[in-house]
This record gives C-alpha cells, sequence and structure tokens, in this order.
C-alpha cells in the first residue's frame, strides 16, 4: 500500500531541507536500529529537519504521496517504536534540539524534542530547579522520545512520570497542519485532553516539534541507602512496609544479585560494596528534601524497619562520589545485559505489593522453559524489568520462549492487577500480546482514534497494534 521512495522524492526533500539533512543510499543503516534486541530495519532515506515547518512540509508531503513515516532521535527506546518496519522515511529530530525558553516565575519551559534529558536538567539545575522523570538512558535519550513513551526513571515514584510535567505540545498532523494540544497552564478542564492522548502515542499520530514542559525547585539534600537482602521475596515485601510507615523515597530501586555481578563482570561500572555469599537481591533506596534532620529521621525509621527482616549489612552512601557510583551501578545493569547475550527485555509493572508474586511467577516460568532471567527495576512503583537471555538456546527453542514464555509472563501481569508495559511502550515488539490487557473493543476504540488523525496510516506504521 506503500509509496517506494524515488529520485523525485529525494529531490523534493533536498529542496526543503538542504543536501545536507537528507541521508539515502548505505548511511542509512545508522538509523536501522534502536536499542531492541538484535533487530534491524532500513529506511530509505534519512531527513533531518530543523524547524517546524520544515516538518509540516515533509509529513504533507509523505501523507499525499503515501510514504510511511517513522519520527526518530536518539535511538535508545526497548521497544522498536522507531524502528522503520515499512521502510519509507526516517524523521530525525535530532537537530531540534533546543531549549527555546525557560520561563521560570511560572515554572515551566518551551523545548524541542531532540533535546537530551540531562541537558536540560543540567540546565535547570544552574537555577536550582528540577525536572525529574530521569529513564536509565538520561545521557542520550531526547525529551520527545521521553514524551512519545510516557517515560518514567527511578524517581517517578515520587514526583511522577512524563505524562505529569508536560503541559501543552506543537503538533504537525498527518496531513501537515500544525496545531497546540493544550494551554501552558497548571488546570485545563476545556474540552478532550488531546495532549495527555499525544504523550505515550509512539509518534502513531503525528509528530511533535514543541513541547511546553513544567519544572519544580530541586531538593537541597538527599541520602542513598542499598539494602542486601537474603530472600528476594522480602526485598519486595518490605516496600509497602516503607510507605505504611510514613516515609517517602523519592525511589526504591530493586537489583536482584545476578543483575550486580553482570555488571561487575562485563565491567561496565564499579561495584562499590562486597557481594556476600547469602545476598540474593538488593534495595536502592534514596531520600530526598531539604531538610537534613527529616531525611535522618527517615533513614532511622528504615533501619529499624529492616531489623525485622533478613538483611545483610547497609550500606549509607557517604560521599557524592559512592552515591555516583551506585546510581552508575544501577544504571548500566541494560547495558551489560545487552553486551552478555541476546535477550528479551519485558517492562512489566503490578501494584508494587504484588511484586513478589511477580518474581516468584517468572522463575517458575523460566524453569518450564528453561531461560535464564534477569530482574532488576522501580520496586517502588511495581515496575519490573525482566531480562530474558538467550545464551545457548537454539533458534526454535527462543521462538517458543517468544511466543508462549512471554504470553505467559503477561498473563501474570494481567492476573495480578499490572499491565504489560510501564514506561517502555508499546512499540513493534509488544504488539502481539495487546489482546492480553485489551478487549476487541477496547482496541477498536484506539485504533479509530489513530484512523482519525492519521486516515491514510502514514505515522509510525507497524506499531502498537496487532496486525
Amino acid at each position: 500500500m506503500y509509496t517506494k521512495i524515488k529520485t523525485t522524492h529525494i529531490d523534493f526533500f533536498i529542496k526543503i531541507l538542504g543536501k545536507e539533512n537528507v541521508l539515502s543510499g548505505k548511511s542509512v543503516i545508522n538509523y536501522s536500529r534502536d536499542h531492541t534486541e538484535n533487530l534491524s530495519y532500513l529506511p530509505e532515506v534519512v531527513l533531518f529537519p530543523k524547524s517546524t515547518d520544515m516538518v509540516s512540509k515533509i509529513v504533507s508531503f509523505c501523507n499525499t504521496n503515501l510514504i510511511p513515516i517513522t519520527p526518530s532521535a536518539a535511538l535508545t527506546g526497548l521497544s522498536g517504536g522507531a524502528l522503520p518496519v515499512f521502510k519509507g522515511v526516517s524523521i530525525s529530530m535530532k537537530k531540534l534540539n533546543k531549549i527555546l525558553k525557560i520561563d521560570l516565575p511560572n515554572f515551566q519551559a518551551v523545548i524541542q524534542p531532540g533535546l537530551i534529558n540531562e541537558e536540560f536538567q543540567n540546565e535547570l539545575e544552574k537555577i536550582n530547579m528540577f525536572y525529574p522523570p530521569d529513564p536509565a538512558s538520561k545521557g542520550s535519550c531526547t525529551l520527545g522520545g521521553n514524551i512519545a513513551l510516557n517515560a518514567g526513571g527511578p524517581k517517578a515514584l515520587k514526583y511522577g512520570v512524563t505524562s505529569n510535567y508536560i503541559l501543552n505540545l506543537e503538533l504537525v498532523l498527518p496531513n501537515g497542519q500544525i496545531i497546540w494540544t493544550g494551554s501552558n497552564t497548571l488546570k485545563n478542564s476545556t474540552g478532550y485532553n488531546l495532549t495527555q492522548l499525544l504523550v505515550g502515542s509512539e509518534g502513531t499520530l503525528g509528530v511533535i516539534t514543541k513541547a511546553v514542559v513544567k519544572f519544580i525547585p530541586k531538593p537541597k539534600e538527599n541520602l542513598l541507602l542499598l539494602v542486601p537482602f537474603h530472600n528476594i521475596a522480602q526485598s519486595c515485601e518490605v516496600v509497602s512496609k516503607i510507605f505504611i510507615n510514613g516515609i517517602s523515597p523519592s525511589c526504591i530501586e530493586f537489583m536482584e544479585r545476578s543483575a550486580i555481578e553482570l555488571v561487575r563482570d562485563m565491567s561496565f561500572s564499579n561495584i562499590p560494596f562486597s557481594i556476600m555469599e547469602n545476598d540474593k537481591a538488593y534495595l536502592l533506596i534514596e531520600i530526598d528534601g531539604n531538610n537534613k534532620d527529616y531525611l535522618f529521621e527517615s533513614a532511622e525509621k528504615l533501619f529499624s524497619i529492616f531489623e525485622n527482616y533478613n538483611c545483610g549489612e547497609i550500606l549509607l552512601a557517604e560521599t557524592s562520589t559512592q552515591k555516583e557510583n551506585l546510581w552508575k551501578m544501577r544504571r548500566n545493569i541494560g547495558l551489560a545485559v545487552k553486551s552478555y547475550s541476546v535477550y528479551k527485555e519485558e517492562d512489566t509493572v503490578v501494584p508494587r505489593n504484588n511484586l513478589p508474586d511477580l518474581i516468584k511467577g517468572v522463575k517458575l516460568i523460566g524453569n518450564k522453559y528453561e531461560f535464564k532471567s534477569i530482574c532488576y527495576g522501580h520496586a517502588g512503583d511495581g515496575n519490573l524489568h525482566i531480562n530474558i537471555l538467550r545464551e545457548n538456546i537454539s533458534d526454535s527453542k527462543w521462538d517458543l520462549i517468544s511466543k508462549k514464555a512471554i504470553r505467559e509472563i503477561f498473563k501474570l501481569c494481567i492476573k495480578l492487577g499490572g499491565t504489560i508495559s510501564g514506561e517502555h511502550g508499546i512499540g513493534f515488539v509488544q504488539k502481539d500480546y495487546m489482546d492480553i490487557p485489551f478487549s476487541n473493543e477496547e482496541l477498536k476504540i484506539q485504533k479509530l482514534i489513530k484512523s482519525i488523525f492519521d486516515p491514510n496510516n502514514i505515522m509510525n506504521p507497524g506499531k502498537i497494534f496487532p496486525d
């Protein structure tokens, strides 16, 4: 149904963007992959617009000529959302990467989608402000990609995910028209909330070219604890106890022993503590705020809670270097897994009190299908990243795991009151499982929304919905 890119199409793109912003031929291979497994799909051409007007002209032309469009930027996604599975045009937002305005009195900024998450955080830090969503790839992922997937990160526990910070979006519709989806206000009860519809839509409804993002004052102090547990279930059970006792951590990260061992063995970062024989899992817990007394009182409460569990020696990070090393270790788990083996990463999420049952179920399914898994993630909000390692598994057995074992894991998530993705999105690799969380009628409603925005189905086709 789609049109193959022709020389005349390339000529049009060069006329609009300039030759230096149109990439074709063998060089497009660098835009054929993201961080999803080992998948690769070549676009026919990669375009680098530098303005909303350029994006509008590209999209309008592609819509008229039935050329599929895949928006992309940093290509750090884990669900295949930026893979051009129908070839066509990959629109890279790399050159739309500026902070256009910081409005300090209103605690908001206007940014372009290609802006790196950490670069935005660093600019805000200069004025003692804070943008909390912080994915593991914050040093390379873009805010546009974060918006497309409704990204979270460790601090989502206390501060919320990307959707909690997006006030308004400039959107190029699939017909090339440019709209704003909301208003730059903290309250808005005016019509349907198109802004929140776009957050998490994975580039299937249009191309985001600007965003109005709110921020908050940066907490002045924080404490970081690493707590080893001799029992994996207890490391998850304690999470609810922490909140019941009136403590509100900014982060509670779960890491099973094998995750930390892999980071160590693959030499991704220094492990600033000794892994003891009885340690089965770890919680990395951060408390932040502006009152040191409050932080130490909370830490004392935590220590008293852990006395009731089978824990090892608790490490309280005393220096900024210790803190940085612990966080680097946590953020490098995904990279270590990727370097070690072909794998499948499932971004499961359940109510946090059900996390012990999820981990137990995952390990039982692993025993059934004979695969090894490495689990880690955001214990505070029940978001578990399950990395299924291929290692030496045969092609036929790996195919069986892909089709049956993962489906069993997702069904377990639904049974436990959760769903199949917490922050990575559905994209290309999870779309065939959408019948698990949604009925036919629920999927039909979502597809109708897609068809209203994009009747020619040119925007990121082949994503989210089953074929």
